[in-house]
């Protein structure tokens, strides 16, 4: 339902729920079920909703200086910088709008307790995967992680009740990553998956799904336009667990701070000023 809405909401707004359920290939009861869990009361509440938002959109589309979405071979670079932009700022807010506040509560107090914490992804997926992982770590999580699929399913045999396991896969059906997740379920530990495709296998073997909100294009397949998305939601996690456990998190950001401060090249200073109050490190 959700992928039926963002590949054609223009559609969506023209059509009866008879129409739309036809479109999905669904029923009128699920197509209800979709609207009362995305927070309205009914599909004419949502579909009114949507109407605005699309408008909302074609004026932002305008306000940009792009006459349509896609990107396309005779683009100038203007254009295709512009357009980029309106994609990934749209995909960013989509993802906001879309995303179970609960679920990643849920998740957050789950890694703010847990003893161990595994990440797991492959291909483009691993870049969110890996960056979640530094995160957590700055902040003194004990988090493993590794681009190696052989390495990810050793690692998921190891946990136990108490631990925290999250996958990042675009698809939701990348054999290794679900293998990894399926494994670390069967051993007890706290499944969560990120992810544009809640319905996709990943689901089956997920306790928590934090969905993504990210479309293709041509010349911005899933490897990429999921990027913005997944590390949207890599950062609602790491502010969430920063904020639980904000003295311990406190302390871990100073100390990781100085670790590699004296790394830096300083316009020739030897010994950069020391900030009072050191932001989150970036490396």
């Amino acid at each position: 339902m959700a992928q039926t809405v963002l590949d054609d909401p223009n559609t969506v707004v023209q059509s009866t729920i008879t129409e739309l359920a036809g479109h999905a290939d669904t029923s009128q009861a699920t197509v209800v079920r979709f609207c009362r869990a995305v927070g309205y009361a009914g599909y004419p509440e949502f579909r009114i909703d949507l109407a605005q938002a699309t408008s909302r959109r074609e004026v932002e589309m305008e306000r940009s200086g792009i006459a349509e979405g896609e990107i396309n071979q005779t683009d100038d670079i203007e254009a295709v910088v512009s357009k980029i932009a309106f994609h990934e700022a749209r995909t960013i807010e989509e993802t906001a709008r879309m995303i179970d506040t609960d679920a990643i509560e849920r998740v957050a107090t789950a890694i703010s307790e847990a003893k161990r914490v595994d990440v797991y992804g492959v291909g483009s997926s691993n870049l969110a995967a890996a960056d979640l992982a530094m995160k957590l770590q700055r902040i003194g999580v004990f988090v493993f992680t590794s681009p190696d699929p052989h390495q990810q399913l050793a690692s998921s045999a190891l946990l136990e009740p108490g631990h925290v396991a999250i996958a990042v896969s675009h698809s939701g059906q990348t054999r290794e990553t679900n293998q990894a997740l399926e494994i670390a379920r069967k051993r007890g530990a706290l499944t969560a998956a990120i992810t544009n495709f809640p319905d996709a296998p990943i689901g089956l073997v997920s306790d928590v799904v934090l969905a993504t909100t990210a479309r293709e294009t041509q010349f911005r397949v899933g490897a990429m336009s999921s990027r913005i998305a997944q590390l949207t939601v890599v950062d609602y996690l790491f502010v969430r667990v920063a904020q639980r456990t904000y003295d311990r998190s406190s302390i871990a950001i100073k100390a990781t701070y100085e670790a590699v401060r004296d790394q830096r090249l300083d316009q020739g200073n030897s010994k950069p000023d020391r900030p009072a109050t050191p932001a989150t490190p970036v490396a």
